[in-house]
């Protein structure tokens, strides 16, 4: 089953739950204010696609908590990552041991193609 990882009123959560509707790709969503990552979980995410990949250095979060000039290293980011999930950039798609993040509907295509997720 294809997971589909963030928080429901994220805008690219949104187009992302509307494209795999329109693909009709069945999914799970995992709302991460309501059921977090574990510390594993987030590690082994950071481990498949990078920390600089999942982390929304970009973000409300991320610059709130002031850490852009504090040269943190991977685990002590991923210790923040999981305190404040809302630091994860969205969308995160996972199937089986695949990782797919951000909103692009392309890579999405082929993603689906790879594992077989389109009829």
């Amino acid at each position: 089953m294809l997971h589909l990882i963030g928080i429901p009123n994220c805008n690219k959560i949104k187009d992302t739950r509307s494209w795999l509707e329109e693909k009709a790709i069945p999914y799970e969503f995992i709302h991460v204010k309501k059921e977090p990552l574990s510390k594993d979980e987030i590690s082994d995410l950071a481990h498949k696609v990078g920390t600089d990949v999942l982390v929304n250095s970009r973000g409300t979060t991320y610059r709130k908590l002031e850490i852009k000039n504090k040269n943190l290293d991977d685990d002590e980011l991923l210790a923040l990552v999981h305190e404040h999930q809302s630091m994860l950039k969205r969308p995160i798609l996972v199937f089986q041991d695949s990782v797919l993040v951000g909103y692009d509907e392309q890579a999405f295509e082929q993603f689906a193609k790879e594992h077989e997720l389109l009829d």
